[in-house]
C-alpha cells in the first residue's frame, strides 16, 4: 500500500501553451517548477499519475550530506538550507528537523571506509565526525549493538515525502503554475531543429523548453528519441510504525537496518543492506557500466529474474505520438512490498534496540529507484535534442538534494548563474 500524500487540487483543462513544460510531479519538477514559476516564467507540470506518487513519497526522508561522492556534496549543501526555509517559502511544515544522521560499522573494515570518505570531503569543512562505541550508547541509548564505531554528521536531517510534494506543489500553483495530474507526455514536437512543444494522451502543448524529470521512466522516454540515459532500477521495501517512544530522534543507519524518527511519532524503518534488483532487458544492455558498482555492493543485492522481465518488455520501446505510451499503461509504479527484506530489517532492529520489539506495524510499500552508474543525477541541457533538459537518475538520493536540483535545473534552463557547478551531473560524462 502506497503512502497517503496530502492532495493537491490540480488542473483539469489543458493549456494550449506555456513558456516552459515539466514533465513529472515529483519532488524535482515540482521544486523546478516552483522556482520558474517565482522567477516569472509560466510553467505547466504534466504528470501521468499522481502528484509523487512513485518514489517522491515512497523514499526514506533522510536529507543528508553523509556519505554522498564530494562532486554531490555541494547541491547537499545547498538543499540544506533550502529545506530550512520551506515554512517561510511554503508557508507548511514540511517535517524538516535538523536532527544529525549516524551511521554504524561492526567491523574496521567498514569504519575505514568512513574514514575514507571523510578524508575525500575535508576540503568541504561538513561537521561530520567519526564516533567510538561509547559515543554511540550515549547518542543512542538503549542499544545492545556492538560497533566497532561510526559516523555522525549533525547538520543532517530528515523531512516528510508525503507532506513535501503536496506543500511544494501548493506554492507552485499559487505563483500560477498549471499542474495536470493523469496526464502522460507521449512525445515531443520538434520545430526547425529545437523543442516546439509536448504531445500528450489530450492533445499538444506548445512550449519553448521542456524539462524531463520523470524518474526511472526518463530512460524509457529518451529511448524513444534515441537517447541513451543509463539507469537500473532497484526496488526497496519500507515499514511504517505507529507513534513509539524510540531511543534518539538522530536518524541512524546501520549495515542491515535504517530508523528514522518521523514527524508523527513513528519510524521509518528499512533494511538498508538488501535491495532487490529485477533483472531486465536494460539489465543486459547496460550491465558491463555497473559492472564496479555491482563488485562493490554484490552483497547487498538481491537478484531475480521473473515476471519483471516479461512486464518490461510488453510495454514497450518504441511508439508513435497517436499510440499509447507505456506512460498510460502503468500511471504509477508500485513494486511489491518484500516481506522477507522488512522482517529481517525489524529483527536486525530489535536485536540492536530491544525497544523496537513494542513497534506496531502499520503500513509497508516498495519503491522503484532508478540507479546510475556512479550513482550521481543527470542534471542537464541535452545536447542532442535542443529545448529539453533533464534531471533523473538521483540513484535513491533524490529527495534529499530534491529543491536544489529543481533550482539548478531551472538555473540551466535559464540560462542564470547556477546554483553549483553542474559539471559532474552531464549525461556525457557516461560517454567518456
Amino acid at each position: 500500500m502506497a503512502p497517503v500524500i496530502t492532495p493537491v487540487s490540480s488542473s483539469i483543462e489543458l493549456p494550449d501553451s506555456s513558456t516552459v513544460v515539466v514533465i513529472g510531479a515529483g519532488i524535482i519538477g515540482l521544486s523546478a517548477a516552483l522556482t520558474l514559476a517565482e522567477r516569472g516564467i509560466p510553467v505547466v507540470v504534466l504528470e501521468k499519475g499522481r502528484i509523487a506518487g512513485e518514489q517522491s513519497s515512497r523514499n526514506l526522508g533522510w536529507v543528508r550530506k553523509m556519505s554522498r561522492a564530494a562532486p554531490d556534496v555541494p547541491l547537499a549543501l545547498a538543499a540544506d538550507q533550502l529545506w530550512s526555509q520551506m515554512p517561510e517559502r511554503l508557508g507548511a511544515d514540511v517535517g524538516y528537523r535538523k536532527a544529525g544522521i549516524m551511521y554504524l560499522a561492526r567491523s574496521e573494515a567498514e569504519m575505514q571506509q568512513y574514514e575514507q570518505w571523510l578524508a575525500s570531503v575535508r576540503h568541504l569543512s561538513l561537521d561530520s565526525r567519526l564516533l567510538s562505541p561509547s559515543q554511540i550508547n550515549d547518542m543512542v541509548p538503549g542499544g545492545q549493538g556492538r560497533w566497532a564505531g561510526g559516523i555522525y554528521t549533525p547538520s543532517d536531517g530528515r523531512a516528510e515525502p508525503t507532506l513535501a510534494c503536496s506543500a511544494i506543489a501548493q506554492a507552485a500553483l499559487k505563483k500560477g503554475v498549471r499542474i495536470v495530474e493523469n496526464c502522460a507526455v507521449r512525445n515531443l514536437i520538434m520545430s526547425a531543429g529545437r523543442v516546439s512543444g509536448v504531445m500528450t494522451e489530450r492533445g499538444a502543448i506548445h512550449c519553448e523548453q521542456v524539462l524531463l524529470a520523470g524518474g526511472l521512466w526518463s530512460r524509457r522516454f529518451l529511448g524513444n528519441l534515441g537517447v541513451s540515459l543509463p539507469t537500473l532500477p532497484l526496488v526497496a521495501s519500507v515499514v511504517r510504525t505507529a507513534p513509539l517512544e524510540g531511543p534518539a530522534d538522530i536518524a541512524v543507519g546501520a549495515p542491515d537496518f535504517s530508523f528514522r524518527k518521523r514527524l508523527d511519532g513513528g519510524f521509518t524503518i528499512t533494511q538498508r543492506g538488501a535491495l532487490y534488483a529485477p533483472l531486465m532487458l536494460d539489465s543486459l544492455l547496460l550491465g558491463r557500466q555497473y559492472l564496479p558498482m555491482l563488485r562493490a555492493q554484490w552483497k547487498n543485492v538481491r537478484i531475480s529474474l521473473g515476471r519483471d522481465f516479461l512486464s518490461d518488455l510488453m510495454l514497450g520501446r518504441r511508439w508513435k505520438e497517436h499510440q499509447i505510451s507505456p506512460f498510460e499503461r502503468i500511471r504509477t509504479m508500485d513494486p511489491p512490498t518484500l516481506p522477507a527484506l522488512n522482517t529481517e530489517a525489524m529483527n536486525n532492529l530489535i536485536a540492536a534496540w530491544p525497544v523496537f520489539q513494542h513497534a506496531i506495524i502499520k503500513q509497508a510499500w516498495g519503491g522503484m529507484i532508478d540507479v546510475t552508474p556512479d550513482s550521481l543525477p543527470v542534471i542537464c541541457k541535452l545536447e542532442q535534442v535542443p529545448g529539453l533538459s533533464l534531471a533523473s537518475g538521483f540513484s535513491g538520493h533524490g529527495f534529499g538534494t530534491g529543491p536544489a536540483a529543481g533550482q539548478l535545473a531551472a538555473d540551466l534552463i535559464c540560462d542564470t548563474t547556477p546554483l553549483v557547478d553542474p559539471a559532474p551531473y552531464r549525461l556525457d560524462r557516461f560517454q567518456q
